[in-house]
C-alpha cells in the first residue's frame, strides 16, 4: 500500500488545534519525578484514548502510584509483515521554584511560536503527537498489516525501570521509535551507570588510637577508611584518563566517558576513625560498550589498586551497579544505543522525514540518555526521534516549537504508515 505523504501532511496541518488540546491535557497531569508515584491517573487517560482507536491494554504497576500502560493494536497479517513500538515516558523533571516560571508549570500556554509548560519538550509533546498520528491514520482508514504497539511508561526522569519492565514483560516488536526530546534528530546513544564502592573496616577504633595508627612503632594496624578512599579516588582518575586516551566514538567529544566521583559518605562521629567509607560514581560510555563490560574494567583496575595497598589487600572495596531506580534503591541503569543507518526501520523512518519534510534528517548521536537502550539491549532495533530540544528539556518554561510537533507528526504518521504495511525482509 503506497502511503500518500500529501493527504497526510494536510491532515497534520488540520488537527494541529486537536495536537494542542491534547497536550495541554496531558501537561495538567503533575506527574513530576522525584517524588513520583503520581501517574496513574494520566495513564488511565492514556489507556482509554487507546482503546477508543482500537488497542488492546495492559496496565500494571511498576510502583504503587506509577503504572505502565501498553497499548497492541494488532494488524491484519502480524506475522508477514513488520511490527513497531512507539514508546514514551509520561513522568517530567523537577519544577523547582515555580515563581521563577513565568506561567503555570502544569496549564499549556500557548505564545507563538511555541507551547510552554513543564513536560512539552521532555516529552508529553511526543507522546502527544503520536497518539494524534495514530487517530488520523485511523480516521483515514489506513489499515495496518503489521502490529503496531504504543508503550507509555514511567521512571525515564528517575532511571526507574519502566521501559525495562515493558522488555521483561514480553513486548517485543521488529522495530521501536523513543520519542524523546531529539530535535527531530534520528540518535543513537552513549550510556549511563552508577555504582557503590564501599571501604569497611573489620575493626572500629577511637579517634585517641590515631596516633598509633600512624607513627612508627604504633603497633594499631588499622586506618581511616576515608583516606584510604583517596587512592580508590585516583585510581578511578588514572582509569578515567585512560579511557579518554584509548577510547573513542564518532560524534562524541574525546574523553565523553567519565568516571563521576558523585558523592561520599563516610564515618560515624568525630570521636572515632572513619570505619567506613562509600562513593557514589556516576559512569558514562560509548554506543559500542555495555554497561557489564565497564563495570568488569572498573572492578578489575580497583581491585587491583587495592592489592597495591597493605591495608586494601586486607579490606578490599565492595562495589555495588545499577539499580532499577534513583528513588528507591540510588542507582540507575541506561543502556547504550548503536543506531544502525542501514537497517530498513531507519531507511523508512528517514524516507518518512524526507518525504514529508522535503529535505533530510540529521543521523547521529544524543549527548544525554533515555530508556531507548533497554529496546536495543533486548534485541529491539531502536532509535530516539522526537520533538523538542535538549536545552528546553528541564528547563523553567520549559517550550517546543509548535511547528515542530506539528512536522514530528508528519513524519511518525507517514513511518508508520509505511513500516506496518512493510514485509518482514523486505528492503527499503
Amino acid at each position: 500500500m503506497a502511503v500518500d505523504f500529501d493527504i497526510i501532511s494536510q491532515e497534520v496541518e488540520a488537527r494541529e488545534k486537536e495536537l494542542i488540546e491534547l497536550l495541554s491535557k496531558l501537561i495538567s497531569y503533575p506527574t513530576v519525578s522525584p517524588p513520583a508515584r503520581n501517574t496513574n491517573e494520566v495513564q488511565e487517560f492514556i489507556k482509554e484514548y487507546l482503546e477508543e482507536l482500537g488497542f488492546s491494554t495492559d496496565k500494571w504497576d511498576v510502583y504503587p502510584g506509577d503504572p505502565n500502560v501498553v497499548g497492541v493494536l494488532t494488524g491484519g497479517d502480524s506475522r508477514n509483515f513488520n511490527s513497531l513500538i512507539i514508546n514514551g515516558h509520561v513522568d517530567v523533571a523537577e519544577v523547582g521554584d515555580d515563581k521563577e516560571w513565568s506561567f503555570s508549570p502544569f496549564k499549556a500556554v500557548m505564545k507563538d511560536p511555541y507551547i510552554y509548560g513543564r513536560g512539552v519538550a521532555d516529552m508529553k509533546g511526543g507522546i502527544a503527537a503520536s497518539l494524534i498520528a495514530i487517530k488520523l491514520l485511523k480516521d483515514l482508514g489506513v489499515t495496518l498489516r503489521g502490529d503496531l504497539q504504543f508503550q507509555s511508561v514511567i521512571g525515564e526522569e528517575v532511571g526507574e525501570a519502566g521501559t525495562q519492565a515493558c522488555v521483561e514483560r514480553g513486548y517485543t516488536a521488529d522495530y521501536a521509535v523513543v520519542v524523546d526530546t531529539s530535535d527531530l534528530h534520528i540518535q543513537g546513544q552513549g550510556g549511563v551507570i552508577t555504582g557503590w564502592i564501599t571501604i569497611q573496616s573489620r575493626e572500629t577504633f577511637h579517634d585517641g588510637l590515631r596516633r598509633k595508627m600512624i607513627h612508627a612503632g604504633g603497633g594499631v594496624k588499622g586506618a581511616s577508611a576515608i583516606e584510604k578512599m583517596m587512592k580508590i579516588i585516583a585510581g578511578l582518575q588514572e582509569l578515567e584518563r585512560h579511557w579518554a586516551v584509548t577510547k573513542r566514538y564518532e560524534g562524541f567529544p574525546p574523553g565523553t566517558n567519565t568516571i563521576n566521583p558523585a558523592v561520599i559518605e563516610g564515618g560515624r562521629h568525630a570521636a572515632f576513625i572513619a570505619d567506613r567509607c562509600a562513593l557514589w560514581v556516576t559512569v558514562h560510555f560509548y554506543p559500542n560498550e555495555d554497561y557489564e563490560d565497564v563495570i568488569k574494567e572498573i572492578e578489575q583496575h580497583i581491585t587491583a589498586v587495592a592489592k597495591a595497598d597493605p591495608w586494601l589487600k586486607e579490606n578490599p572495596p565492595q562495589f555495588v551497579w545499577g539499580g532499577k531506580s534513583m528513588i528507591e534503591d540510588r542507582g540507575e541503569i541506561f543502556p547504550s544505543l548503536e543506531i544502525d543507518s542501514n537497517h530498513p526501520g531507519t531507511k523508512a523512518l528517514v524516507q518518512s522525514y524526507e518525504k514529508s519534510l522535503s529535505h533530510q534528517p540529521v543521523i547521529g548521536m544524543s549527548t544525554s540518555v533515555n530508556d531507548s537502550g533497554w529496546l536495543g539491549r533486548a534485541g529491539i532495533p531502536t532509535a530516539t526521534f522526537g520533538p523538542g530540544k535538549l536545552e528546553d528539556a528541564h528547563a523553567v518554561d520549559e517550550k517546543v516549537e509548535i511547528r515542530q510537533l506539528l512536522d514530528f507528526t508528519k513524519v511518525l504518521a507517514g513511518f508508520i504508515a509505511d513500516w506496518c504495511n512493510t514485509r518482514k525482509g523486505e528492503k527499503q
